[in-house]
């Protein structure tokens, strides 16, 4: 019979995968390393995304290539006038 803590550790086990799939080979990769190429090439500091709105939590997230959702997406093509493709690319 199968107990509850075993339950958990499966279940937890497949949390740390679904999160940490990119290292382990899984999905695929989101890369953000167009925005911050983006950012440099037109000479945008973080410091003016934040002063525009967008939290440092979302900075965080973006330098960790972590999920950020579909309206902060949006939120930064409007800051930087500028493409999702421009920002994101998934490998």
């Amino acid at each position: 019979m199968v107990n509850i803590f075993t339950i958990f550790k499966f279940f937890l086990s497949l949390y740390y995968i679904y999160e940490n799939s990119h290292f382990l080979g899984g999905f695929f990769l989101i890369s953000y390393a167009p925005l911050f190429a983006y950012l440099k090439e037109q000479n945008i500091s973080t410091y003016q995304l934040l002063q525009q709105g967008i939290d440092n939590r979302t900075l965080h997230n973006l330098r960790h290539n972590k999920n950020i959702t579909m309206l902060t997406a949006e939120k930064l093509c409007r800051i930087l006038d500028c493409q999702l493709s421009d920002i994101v690319e998934f490998k």
